[in-house]
């Protein structure tokens, strides 16, 4: 009798323990989900996206609002494609390319994305230096060595994806907060707004057309969302059902921070005729709600987008260059992190040598970026679609259409671009 008596207070045990609230833990959960997702959105939206959004807005008002929608929709489209490659296969992108299309395709696709982040993380280091060295009168020198030394240092933690994703989150929320708050106190008109999603390309707005598509419809970005897919899977294999749930929220997420820092911006800068030269002309537009403190408020949000793209991009780039090297063991693998390391520290050369990059040389990197996008675009669609490679779970008609319009998009920005910058 007391052995079935004890088995009882034994099974009642964890009964009771399961009747606790459950609600932090599925918020806590809903946030992880979200992760994947999140990484892709802080690490789009750098610096550079800033600049060009706020330039955007500035400049031309709310006519170029369209161009959000178009961009978010292809990058949407690839970032899902990416995810499921991710979500359904052991080996990496770049392997999955360097089996089925070559090791020369693989290596041109690593070496070109390496370069390319190279090539941005002076902007990156630039605009967390200008951030905080602006907001407490120092030099921005000090900043650029001390976050460029910070993010090596987060490399070496035993969980850097978790890391990683932690601080990608929260500076996201401090972007979105500013931003936001802003725009509801703003309430610009939805005449404005609707005006805005119709089709136009007003006169010299070419180049920022490029330049922004180029940045928001990253395929570069996409592409990495396959490696935190399957960096997500390994901490919590639970969780792979929703890596494209995550892509797209994330992605959406990223829509929305764009719209806002332009509705800003139109709302607040055009009406003055402000141009966006420098980072305290793009801080005006949270004037209506941080009044003189708008610096301030607007150096936070400018270092949250620097910051998170600091680290993802040289991530992003150390380890796709080592992936089409064969390294293995993603980014717990040390040749890795060394590469990783080697992006923040060219990064932050080059943004010490030159101080303080202008904002048109951001302008540029972005839209130089579209000549090597075709071709990550063409290996994304060309892997998810093929069903001897994704087996039950290949594109859809509907990607497979779109994926191909996508590919078209930024093969004629690209010959656009070609003609601004080399012909003109």
């Amino acid at each position: 009798m007391e052995t079935v008596k004890s088995s009882h207070r034994k099974n009642l045990k964890p009964m009771n323990q399961t009747t606790k609230p459950t609600k932090p833990n599925w918020l806590l959960r809903s946030l992880s989900i979200l992760g994947p997702g999140i990484v892709t959105a802080a690490l789009v939206f750098g610096p550079s996206k800033m600049t060009i959004t706020s330039k955007m807005g500035a400049d031309y008002g709310f006519s170029l609002m369209w161009v959000i929608v178009v961009a978010i929709f292809f990058m949407r489209i690839f970032t899902n494609m990416s995810a499921r490659i991710g979500q359904h296969r052991q080996e990496s992108l770049l392997t999955l390319i360097r089996t089925s299309m070559g090791r020369v395709a693989s290596v041109f696709i690593g070496a070109g994305i390496f370069m390319v982040c190279i090539s941005f993380q002076a902007g990156n280091s630039t605009g967390v230096g200008i951030a905080i060295g602006e907001a407490t009168e120092t030099s921005p020198k000090i900043w650029i060595l001390l976050f460029n030394l910070f993010g090596i240092l987060l490399l070496f933690s035993r969980s850097f994806y978790r890391v990683l994703e932690k601080v990608m989150l929260a500076l996201v929320i401090v972007m979105l907060f500013s931003f936001i708050t802003t725009l509801f106190l703003i309430a610009p008109g939805m005449d404005q707004l609707l005006a805005g999603l119709r089709p136009q390309i007003p006169t010299g707005s070419a180049g920022l057309i490029v330049a922004f598509i180029a940045s928001c419809f990253s395929l570069v970005g996409a592409f990495y969302q396959s490696y935190l897919v399957q960096e997500k899977r390994k901490l919590a294999p639970t969780e792979n059902t929703n890596a494209q749930r995550s892509s797209s929220v994330g992605i959406l997420i990223l829509g929305l921070m764009s719209a806002v820092v332009l509705i800003c911006a139109a709302s607040v800068l055009h009406p003055q005729g402000v141009q966006v030269d420098s980072a305290a002309q793009m801080a005006l537009a949270l004037q209506p709600l941080f009044g003189d403190a708008a610096s301030n408020f607007f150096f936070i949000g400018l270092f949250g987008a620097s910051f998170s793209s600091l680290v993802g991009n040289a991530v992003l780039g150390g380890s796709m260059l080592g992936d089409s090297l064969g390294f293995e063991g993603g980014l717990n693998n040390k040749r890795n992190k060394l590469l990783i390391a080697v992006v923040m520290i060219f990064g932050a050369i080059i943004s010490l040598m030159f101080s303080h990059l202008p904002l048109e040389l951001i302008v540029l990197a972005q839209s130089v970026t579209i000549f090597l996008v075709p071709f990550i675009g063409v290996a994304i669609w060309w892997i998810a679609s093929s069903k001897q490679i994704m087996g039950d779970h290949p594109n859809t008609r509907f990607q497979q259409v779109a994926g191909l319009l996508g590919i078209i998009l930024v093969v004629v920005l690209a010959v656009i671009n070609f003609k601004v910058l080399i012909l003109s």
